[in-house]
Order: structure tokens, then C-alpha cells, then sequence
């Protein structure tokens, strides 16, 4: 009858970090069995530690933890210092998040749309940013991509922050009477905004790329964020 016997120096019974426990299954022993018995409460504090559960601390402290990963990342894209940042610990929190405030702020109200100069609805801003970040990883895989689909979408997601910000901008504008220099000054944001969001973009997913087919990578995710970049200009109401 097999049976379970665990032995246990005495050199190391004082020892709380030691000990070898040797474990003998019919009379052999099996030596690679051995480890740490117990988990003190400041190692299991910190996300990737064996002990560590979200569902044995509080709701918001989960909360407050998710957003300020959240709000790393966004610190990331204004400022390009790390960028393997939203490769490594990537989330949907942050672009659905920025998804979710354009359509809101871009769908069009119901007496523009009564005229027939509204502009887009909310779930065609929501599915032209969602389905624009998947026909762009997926051309990125194709071309020989080396990320994950979805570390690809979080980076997409994440890196609309200027256009957002450059929304909120040109909303503002948007309340004075507009003149050729407001128009201006929302044309030079938009552009702007533009032109981060692709950098960043290319920054953080650039090196996945294989060498020779980087244009080939990079285009859709130059016309992608145009194209966001457009409603944001052209968003009037």
C-alpha cells in the first residue's frame, strides 16, 4: 500500500525560510519536492507572488491598483521614455475607457440629426475604433508581427490618448463663435494630436516588426488615426 512519509531536518526546524521535506512514496524517496511552507502577508502584497489574491483585499484597493496602471500607461504615451511598458502589463481598461468618451462626445445630437448634418453615432465611433485596431494587429501578424493580438490592441487603444485630449481641446473651441483663426487653431491641434498618436503608435510596436515590411505595418495605423483625427475636426456640434 502506497503511503506518504515527510521528514523534516532538525538543522533546519528553527530555520522558518529553510528545510527540506523529503517525501517517500513506497520506500523511494522524492527528493525534488521542497519549498517555503508559508507566505508572510508583505510578499503576498505584490501582483506575480504565488500567494498573491486579488479577492482576499479590499474593492478599492483593486480599483485604485487598476488605475494607476492605467494612469501609467497614459504617462507612457505623452511621454515615450518606457516603452515596454504596454507590451509587458497590457489592459483593455485604458482604451475602452478613451473608446467610450469619444463616442460619447462625437455622437451626434437629435436636432443635428433632424436637419441632416449630425454627426456619427455612438456605435459607429465605438466599432470604427475597435474594428480599425483589429484589421490593423491582424495585418500585423500577417506580416510577421512577434506580439500577442491583444498586447497589439491595448497599444492601438492606448495611444488615441492625443486625439482625445485634442477633442477635448477643439470641444472647448467649440462653445465661442467660430471664426477662420478658431478653425485654425483646431486644424493645427487635430494635426497635431495626429501626428503623436502615430509616432507613439510606432514607437511602442515598431521593433515587432520584421525589417522590410515596417511601411507595410505602418500604414494602416497612419490611416487609422487620420481617420479619427478627421471626426475630431469635424466635429461641429
Amino acid at each position: 500500500m502506497d503511503f506518504l512519509n515527510t521528514n523534516t531536518g532538525q538543522n533546519n526546524f528553527n530555520n522558518p525560510n529553510g528545510g527540506h521535506t523529503a517525501v517517500y512514496i513506497d520506500d523511494r524517496p522524492m527528493n525534488n519536492v521542497e519549498g517555503r511552507m508559508t507566505v508572510s502577508g508583505s510578499l503576498m502584497q505584490n501582483i506575480g507572488d504565488p500567494g498573491f489574491n486579488t479577492l482576499d483585499e479590499p474593492i478599492k484597493t483593486t480599483i485604485m491598483r487598476d488605475l494607476k496602471a492605467v494612469g501609467m500607461k497614459f504617462k507612457h504615451v505623452l511621454y515615450l521614455k518606457e516603452k515596454n511598458t504596454l507590451l509587458k502589463e497590457w489592459d483593455l481598461w485604458g482604451p475602452l475607457m478613451l473608446c467610450t468618451f469619444m463616442a460619447m462626445v462625437l455622437q451626434a445630437s437629435p436636432d443635428s440629426v433632424q436637419i441632416g448634418d449630425g454627426g456619427p453615432e455612438f456605435a459607429e465611433v465605438f466599432v470604427i475604433i475597435w474594428i480599425g485596431s483589429v484589421i490593423i494587429t491582424l495585418n500585423s501578424k500577417l506580416l510577421g508581427g512577434t506580439i500577442s493580438f491583444f498586447q497589439s490592441v491595448c497599444v492601438l487603444g492606448y495611444c488615441l490618448l492625443p486625439i482625445v485630449i485634442a477633442l477635448i481641446i477643439c470641444r472647448f473651441i467649440l462653445i465661442f463663435e467660430q471664426t477662420n483663426f478658431l478653425f485654425f487653431i483646431r486644424f493645427a491641434i487635430s494635426i497635431g494630436s495626429f501626428l503623436w498618436s502615430t509616432y507613439a503608435s510606432v514607437v511602442f510596436l515598431g521593433d515587432s516588426q520584421p525589417q522590410g515590411k515596417k511601411a507595410l505595418a505602418v500604414y494602416p495605423i497612419f490611416l487609422f488615426y487620420f481617420i479619427m483625427s478627421w471626426l475630431v475636426l469635424s466635429h461641429t456640434v
